[in-house]
């Protein structure tokens, strides 16, 4: 796979992604366009792998933000104090 194509995967994947965001999905989007655009004119493979790595950590992280919601949502719903 190209690295055009992660890139590109790795947006969509944000995009979707920012759907639950909790400030919002429009202020997702513009910080996440502003980062890919900021980038865009970047042409050593080296350094792209490096952001392509940081941006699969920030889904990671984002995944991990929305399971700690749902959790709390649930020990809230069920175990009321």
């Amino acid at each position: 796979m190209s690295q055009r194509t992660k890139v590109i995967q790795l947006y969509k994947t944000l995009l979707y992604m920012g759907r639950d965001y909790p400030k919002g999905y429009q202020y997702f989007r513009t910080k996440l366009k502003r980062a890919f655009d900021k980038n865009k004119t970047e042409t050593d493979p080296e350094k792209i792998d490096k952001m392509i790595g940081h941006g699969n950590f920030v889904i990671k992280e984002l995944e991990a933000l929305y399971m700690l919601r749902k959790y709390r949502t649930l020990k809230r719903r069920y175990y009321d104090q």
